[in-house]
């Protein structure tokens, strides 16, 4: 996966590097402000891609140090799931001269917001908020498809103010100034002198209003949402918001609502193919027809044959495989008997034992080494194997 994040981070120094080209070229608020959001995901995209790479580095370096402390399964790396996030509501709180009396002049911010897991980020749609809002609703989802089961979701909040009729004239220069710190010294200089009336650049549009994109600060420090699922995922408090004289104040209040679901891809992904033939209680050797064998989810899946499996028929028999499942190498028995594997499973207080003999010794082995891999999948990520979420 290394160069995948390779490109997705030298993709992410190209479209930084194009939106700062563009930010002069920007004739209107809009422009400014949607280039602007577009720097703001791509500098947390590079630093995020390159703070994984850098953890991965140091990750093989200490493996590479200390070879000796490895034990059985210490390499182990639990599967990759997707992650849903949907539904996201900010609850707001206004003054109830501003909400009931409707009072005051009107109080308007464009907002938007950055999500992150790991090395992936996604931003939202940007919404308009004022006072006849009671909160901040972000429709669709977002999708993470890299997510581990010790996965931190990372959110932020950014927002910027529109301001109303009364500064159409001294809107530009008010952008420029609100663009200056925001985006650097070179940026920022080059932002305002694009702004700041130079040839072609139109007027404040009136009613319409300005984007005033604030400077960092007043998009609110993070809120994380910590999902680690074999523990109750915690919503912290909404921080508060910048001081209500800024443009970009916002009425943050109560904690941040969504809806959340994972799905591991070992629930999905076949973990491990093959021929098996099962071998009755008590018997030397297989007793039993070869059955084309699917190891996913919470089971393993017997058919009469690939093709009865490929058809989506049902299959003959079905093996429980979930995190309290117990697997073994089965020995030769001699006679030419090939060595297998016992999947053993308590049912209704006693333990039910399925042996599967294997084509080889390479064959059980494979199949050995895939339960176990699929054995610790399902126990990282506890309950989202037993209760599965359906993500669309």
């Amino acid at each position: 996966q290394e160069p995948e994040l390779q490109r997705a981070l030298e993709r992410a120094l190209r479209v930084r590097e194009g939106a700062r080209r563009l930010l002069p070229a920007c004739s209107r608020p809009e422009q400014a402000l949607e280039t602007t959001k577009t720097l703001v995901l791509c500098d947390a995209r590079v630093v995020a891609a390159g703070g994984e790479l850098q953890r991965r580095q140091e990750a093989r370096l200490r493996g590479a140090r200390r070879p000796s402390d490895a034990g059985p399964g210490a390499e182990r790396v639990p599967c990759r799931g997707t992650v849903c996030i949907s539904d996201l509501r900010i609850p707001l709180m206004w003054k109830d001269t501003e909400y009931f009396r409707n009072k005051g002049e009107l109080h308007r911010c464009a907002v938007f917001l950055l999500l992150q897991v790991g090395a992936e980020i996604h931003d939202t749609p940007t919404v308009l908020v004022d006072r006849t809002l009671t909160d901040i609703c972000f429709e669709g989802a977002v999708l993470f498809s890299e997510a581990g089961p010790d996965f931190e979701l990372k959110v932020e909040l950014y927002s910027a103010g529109l301001p109303g009729g009364g500064a159409q004239g001294s809107t530009p220069k008010k952008l420029a100034t609100r663009l200056s710190p925001s985006l650097g010294r070179s940026s920022g200089r080059r932002a305002r002198a694009a702004m700041e009336g130079g040839p072609g650049s139109p007027p404040g549009t009136g009613g319409t209003g300005a984007l005033l994109l604030p400077p960092p600060g007043c998009g609110g420090p993070p809120c994380p949402l910590l999902g680690g699922f074999g523990v109750s995922v915690r919503v912290p408090h909404v921080p508060v918001s910048p001081p209500e004289q800024s443009p970009c104040w916002v009425p943050l209040y109560g904690r941040m609502c969504c809806r959340l679901a994972a799905r591991p891809s070992c629930m999905d992904t076949p973990a491990a193919t093959g021929t098996l033939r099962l071998q009755a209680p008590g018997a030397e050797g297989p007793s039993g027809p070869p059955l084309f064998c699917i190891l996913r989810g919470p089971g393993l899946l017997c058919y009469g044959s690939a093709g009865e499996a490929e058809a989506g028929r049902e299959p003959t028999l079905t093996i429980a495989v979930t995190k309290d499942t117990r697997v073994r190498a089965v020995e030769s028995g001699g006679r030419g008997q090939p060595p297998g594997v016992a999947v053993t499973n308590r049912l209704g207080g006693e333990e039910v034992t399925h042996a599967l003999v294997a084509e080889s010794a390479a064959e059980a082995q494979r199949w050995l080494e895939a339960f176990g891999q699929h054995l610790y999948d399902l126990a990282q990520w506890k309950q989202c194997c037993e209760e599965l979420m359906r993500i669309e």
